[in-house]
């Protein structure tokens, strides 16, 4: 039999336990890099050169290094200098530094999008620099990019299998997990094709909803 439907359902429970964790590393690690770069999003545009710099450094060291490579080293290779986080630790920060980057381009053409105008009608109203980033800047350039944010979320759900690499039992590690129990192949990890498909694409659906909604109010 090329799938055996009784050994795929199982499995199943097995299967959405790693998928628990999955979706936890995906949903705290997407959180971090919305702050983190957001943080760097803003630091592109400070008024300091040593800040600007800095943001740019960071950005460019995190986007031009595999995500694999990353992870490794916060990993194996901070213990070394005595900084040891868990492997769930290791690949929320992994994935959240990583992912930070590549949000921060997409902060920074929503506030690029905003009119100049905008900071000059702050100004008039006597707002500080934070005033107008919090309360006239931010609240228009954020909404544009939900869409291209859940890109990258549904890219961070696909970016999970490389957890098992550091040890974490998440989805593809429970297909491993029980392809060497069972021997059989086809049931896990066409299982788990089908449930990243479903998730990926649900998730799709729910940012094109958010997306026609902002556009039509």
């Amino acid at each position: 039999m090329i799938f055996d439907f009784h050994l795929a359902a199982s499995i199943l429970p097995l299967l959405l336990r790693g998928l628990a964790i999955t979706i936890e590393a995906t949903l705290s690690g997407f959180l971090f890099a919305l702050v983190g770069g957001l943080l760097l999003a803003l630091g592109l545009r400070a008024t300091m050169l040593p800040v600007r710099a800095a943001a740019s450094t960071i950005i460019e060291f995190l986007r031009n290094t595999p995500l694999l490579v990353q992870l490794y080293f916060i990993f194996y290779g901070l213990p070394l200098a005595g900084i040891r986080f868990s492997a769930m630790t290791t690949g929320i920060l992994g994935m959240g530094l990583y992912y930070s980057a590549y949000i921060a381009e997409v902060y920074r053409g929503g506030i690029d999008a905003v009119h100049r105008g905008q900071w000059d009608a702050a100004r008039a109203l006597g707002f500080s620099r934070w005033q107008s980033w919090l309360r006239i800047i931010l609240p228009q350039a954020i909404p544009p990019v939900i869409p291209v944010l859940g890109n990258y979320l549904i890219g961070m759900f696909k970016e999970t299998p490389l957890l098992a690499t550091i040890t974490i039992p998440e989805l593809l590690s429970a297909a491993r997990q029980i392809t060497g129990m069972t021997y059989r192949y086809t049931e896990p990890y066409a299982m788990i094709a089908l449930i990243f498909l479903v998730i990926s694409y649900s998730t799709s659906l729910v940012f094109r909803r958010l997306e026609r909604k902002r556009a039509n109010p």
